[in-house]
Order: C-alpha cells, then sequence, then structure tokens
C-alpha cells in the first residue's frame, strides 16, 4: 500500500481527477482540447498541491532546514519535476496562457495565509474565503481555462457549467474543512466550519446539493442529453452518501481517495452517459 500512499499524500491522483474534470468540461460544452491541456492541467496541479504542501510544512513546523528537507525531500522533488513539466506544455498552448496567468494569481491567493511572513498571516482570518477561493480556482481552472479553447462558444452553457462546478467542488470543499476544523483552530486559520456551527453547516450543503442538481440539469436538459441528466443524479446520490459518511470519523484514504475521487467518478459517469 505504500506506493498508493506515496500517490495519494505527493497530489498524484488529485491530478488525475483535475485532468478528468477538464476532460469532463469538454464533453459537456462539445468541445475538443489539447493533449498538452490536459498535460498542462495535471501538471500545474501537482506542482501547486506540493507547493502548497511545503510551504504549509515550513509554516508550521520547526523552521529546522534541515528536518524540512528529510521529510518534504520527495515533494520538492515532485514538485521541481512538475514544473519542468507545466514548462514543457506552455509553448504548445499560446492561447490559454492568459487564464492560466489567472489561474497562478489564484493559486497564491490561496496558499497567502499559509505564507512564513507576517504581514501575511492576517489572511488567516480570512474565514469564508478560504473555502471558496478554492473551489472558485477548481472551477476556473477546469471550466474556464478549457473554455479558452472556443473563441465565440456558448457562453450561457459555460456560465451554467462552470456554475455547477464551483457547487460541486464546494461541496468537497466543506468536507475537507469539517475534517480539518480542530486543526485549523489550533493553527489559527479560519474557513467556513470553524465559523459557523455544524447544524449550519448542514444546512449550507443540503442547500448547495440542491442547487448543484438543479443547475446541473438545465446544462442538460439544454443539450437535450437525458443520460447526462442520470449521471449528474448519480454522481449527487453518491457524493451525498459521501458526505454522510464523512460525519463520523474516517481515516486518510477516505478523504484523499473516496472524497477526491468523486471528481474522477462524476468525469467516469458523464464519460458513460455519452457513449
Amino acid at each position: 500500500m505504500k506506493w498508493l500512499h506515496f500517490i495519494l499524500s505527493h497530489s498524484i491522483f488529485i491530478a488525475i481527477c483535475a485532468v478528468a474534470l477538464c476532460y469532463q468540461t469538454g464533453l459537456l460544452l462539445h468541445i475538443e482540447l489539447p493533449v498538452y491541456l490536459y498535460g498542462f492541467i495535471f501538471f500545474s496541479t501537482l506542482c501547486s498541491y506540493n507547493f502548497y504542501w511545503l510551504v504549509s510544512g515550513y509554516s508550521f513546523s520547526s523552521k529546522s532546514a534541515d528536518n524540512f528537507f528529510k521529510r518534504y525531500y520527495t515533494n520538492i522533488i515532485v514538485f521541481t519535476l512538475a514544473g519542468a513539466g507545466m514548462l514543457f506544455c506552455l509553448p504548445h498552448i499560446p492561447v490559454f496562457l492568459p487564464a492560466i496567468a489567472g489561474g497562478l494569481v489564484l493559486t497564491l491567493l490561496y496558499a497567502l495565509p499559509l505564507l512564513p511572513f507576517k504581514i501575511f498571516h492576517i489572511a488567516r482570518r480570512a474565514g469564508l474565503l478560504k473555502t471558496f477561493v478554492l473551489a472558485f480556482t477548481w472551477a476556473y481552472v477546469t471550466v474556464f481555462i478549457p473554455y479558452q479553447q472556443v473563441h465565440a462558444g456558448n457562453f450561457a452553457a459555460f456560465v451554467v457549467l462552470f456554475n455547477n462546478r464551483f457547487l460541486f467542488m464546494l461541496m468537497l470543499c466543506i468536507i475537507f474543512d469539517a475534517r480539518d476544523t480542530n486543526v485549523d483552530k489550533i493553527r489559527g486559520l479560519q474557513s467556513l466550519t470553524t465559523l459557523l456551527k455544524p447544524s449550519t453547516v448542514r444546512y449550507i450543503m443540503i442547500s448547495i446539493f440542491i442547487i448543484y442538481l438543479v443547475n446541473g440539469s438545465l446544462l442538460r436538459i439544454y443539450y437535450n442529453e437525458p443520460m447526462q441528466v442520470i449521471a449528474l443524479l448519480v454522481t449527487g446520490t453518491v457524493t451525498a452518501i459521501v458526505y454522510f459518511f464523512s460525519l463520523q470519523k474516517q481515516g486518510y484514504f477516505f478523504y484523499y481517495f473516496l472524497v477526491d475521487g468523486l471528481m474522477l467518478f462524476s468525469a467516469i459517469a458523464s464519460y458513460v452517459a455519452s457513449i
């Protein structure tokens, strides 16, 4: 199981999930995306998440360089290789560069509270923004960036899918926030679950879930794709089940394989519905 733990702990699996969501975007918006964009999304997700783990590990550790490198040397290697992969893909996708620059800003904005400089520590009190920025970043990277492939695409369909992806990722972010509530309080970090009562968070999740299903159905109905509506309902049902189990204490693999895996499951469901 060491290989599986390595894949999960070094964000390789979540990078695959990001690629799957981009593929789902192309499928639902009926656009064909270049292979190099998929490569860039994979490497950029891998790079950004390992960057996040490195910054987090340094900020909340003893600051000893020797201990830091011993503990995170594999993350540093993966981060470096992923950065090289990004640079390799970039020259092949010039049309996406302006949108990619926006994604970089959003990634740095999310990591801002963790930077080891006191001037940025005020961002740790950002509260609800932390949760919403991450969900928005995922929607931006996996919907807005791929949408740049079509210069005169269906804007209404894009907006509906962007909203749907944002709501879907917001549910997953809240599940992770609920898990990290106690640790975030100790570290002085604010999130939706540190500011609100658990009962209030559950009501918010139910509301997001309902809007997610209604919003997603509109896109599928617009394109007259009843099988995609079924795929959406199946994904929503599985997400609700995973959320129900997340209310109880769960382990590492539950969150980094099952919860993150909902992204991959969603894309696979859409693919099956398109056959």
